[in-house]
């Protein structure tokens, strides 16, 4: 366990928080959305969800008021942000200046 914790401590890959709930339609219609950046951007970017009735902590230091919420966390900051439904084109607007070359291909 303490090896996978290493891991992604030294994981310079930006990470895209993806705050969600069950009873949010708008998020559960993002869900693929996220689902598919995640897989298109792996090599550059981690994605996670994060429900925030299980866990309201995090969603408080974190300071999201509205679901869906895209927090974007490169070295320990947050640098992005995305309140409600938004685009699959909103996303990679708010990610290019952290992932250039991926995203000028696409």
């Amino acid at each position: 366990m303490q090896e996978k914790h290493e891991l992604v401590v030294r994981d310079s890959r930006p990470l895209l928080i993806f705050f969600a709930a069950a009873h949010s339609g708008p998020a559960r219609r993002m869900e693929s959305l996220v689902a598919h950046l995640a897989r298109k951007e792996r090599a550059r970017l981690r994605v996670t969800q994060v429900d925030v009735d299980e866990q309201p902590r995090l969603a408080e230091q974190f300071r999201v008021t509205t679901v869906p919420t895209l927090a974007l966390v490169k070295d320990k900051r947050v640098v992005g942000r995305l309140e409600g439904r938004v685009s699959a084109r909103r996303i990679e607007r708010m990610l290019a200046p952290l992932l250039p070359d991926e995203l000028a291909a696409a």
